[in-house]
């Protein structure tokens, strides 16, 4: 017999560390994981590491 559980308890900032990125077009500095991160404030994808 199989079961389907519920959700689990494990704190994702915990385990997952960002990398802190600046948007070179509004400046933003923000945290993200990903190949491709996104700046939060505008959407931009011309984004460097910081």
């Amino acid at each position: 017999m199989c079961s389907i559980g519920g959700g689990t308890d494990i704190e994702i900032e915990e385990r997952v560390k960002g990398r802190s990125y600046r948007c070179k077009e509004c400046g933003e500095r923000f945290k993200a994981v990903g190949k491709h991160p996104v700046c939060p404030s505008c959407q931009s994808e011309d984004v460097e590491e910081a």
